[in-house]
């Protein structure tokens, strides 16, 4: 990668895939990030690049770089795989791009600081240009993602009332759902990822409140 391809993907602003950093920020928003990404589809995080895309580099490459492999190794759970590249701007700044693919292992965890009960453990993921955490629903599929196997239900009355409720409306949260057939929001969260890991449904993560909607291939 060289400065033009720098320019090429700072024209296209932060988004799903792509996240700018001025300087390596403290240790777990460091982790935080790069654990949405690799939970998420992947992405890149560009150091030295402005939030409106003016690329500025970092002075000292070296120090930066030690900070987040300091950050991944202390606050991802398991680890996280990346690939880290300095691109020179002028003589003597550089952008450091850090390369993180889609997981084989994800959820990924964050790890926080020590508590009464332990450490604790907050899995994100990459909605638009946002780090949210993970709902309950979404790592539920992410664990089915890393160890798919057959999926067996009962398609019942209450199966039946989603879907004709998701032909006129189009998605649906847990909350809805729940209310929508009356049962407790436990079983309607078990129904749902159930039905997501059939590919009939499809999970939307949101910062507000994750919802489904009918799977792409689903007629």
């Amino acid at each position: 990668m060289d400065l033009s391809d720098i320019k090429r993907y700072v024209s296209f602003g932060e988004g799903q895939h792509i996240e700018f950093k001025h300087r390596a920020p403290r240790p777990e928003r460091i982790a935080k990030e790069i654990i949405a990404l690799a939970n998420a589809r992947g992405g890149k995080l560009f150091v030295g690049v402005e939030d409106d895309g003016t690329i500025r580099g970092v002075r000292d490459v070296e120090e930066e770089s030690f900070a987040f492999r300091q950050a991944l190794e202390t606050h991802c759970d398991p680890p996280v795989a990346y690939a880290m590249e300095r691109v020179p701007v002028t003589r003597k700044r550089e952008v450091l791009v850090l390369d993180v693919p889609e997981s084989r292992e994800k959820p990924h965890y964050l790890v926080g600081i020590v508590n009464g009960n332990g450490r604790a453990r907050t899995p994100y993921v990459r909605v638009g240009d946002q780090s949210i955490e993970a709902s309950r629903e979404a790592v539920r599929l992410m664990k089915h993602e890393r160890a798919p196997g057959d999926v067996r239900f009962e398609f019942g009355d209450k199966e039946r009332v989603l879907m004709r409720y998701l032909d006129r409306h189009e998605q649906i949260t847990v909350e809805g759902f729940a209310r929508l057939v009356d049962i407790p929001k436990r079983r309607a969260s078990q129904t749902l990822v159930l039905l997501a890991k059939a590919n009939l449904l499809r999970l939307h993560p949101n910062e507000q409140a994750d919802y489904f909607t009918l799977a792409y291939d689903v007629e």
